[in-house]
């Protein structure tokens, strides 16, 4: 019911930008939390940065003053723009959003609403050195 696409990866050198979009679609009723994760060949899933509905965030201390994080709620849509990249910096970052959907079951059942925690597909960032 529900997914998210990311874009905006790809090439570039030490010291360039790139900017990071996540649209989510389906039947949403509410995001909550939308952010940021990235994960490098042999290491764990880590958390880059968040953004809350209200537009509160925070970030992982070894991107703090080179990222922003920000996200359009009338197009839940997040992004990341990534500036100062280094070379450690290369990995799959994936979109991550906490979702509401409302679902309706068969009566006489009311309608409910769900939670789901929605990732996209990730999209690769490689900064060459």
């Amino acid at each position: 019911q529900v997914q998210l696409v990311e874009s905006g990866g790809g090439l570039v050198q030490a010291g360039g930008s790139l900017r990071l979009s996540c649209a989510a679609s389906g039947n949403i009723f509410n995001i909550n939390g939308m952010g940021w994760y990235r994960q490098a060949p042999g290491k764990q899933r880590e958390l880059v940065a968040a953004v809350t509905s209200g537009g509160n965030t925070n970030y992982a201390d070894y991107v703090k003053g080179r990222f922003t994080i920000s996200r359009d709620n009338a197009k839940n849509t997040v992004y990341l723009q990534m500036n100062s990249l280094k070379p450690e910096d290369t990995a799959v970052y994936y979109c991550n959003a906490d979702i509401i959907v409302v679902v309706t079951p068969a009566l006489p059942h009311p309608a409910l609403p769900l939670p789901l925690d929605a990732w996209g597909q990730g999209t690769l960032v490689t900064v060459s050195s």
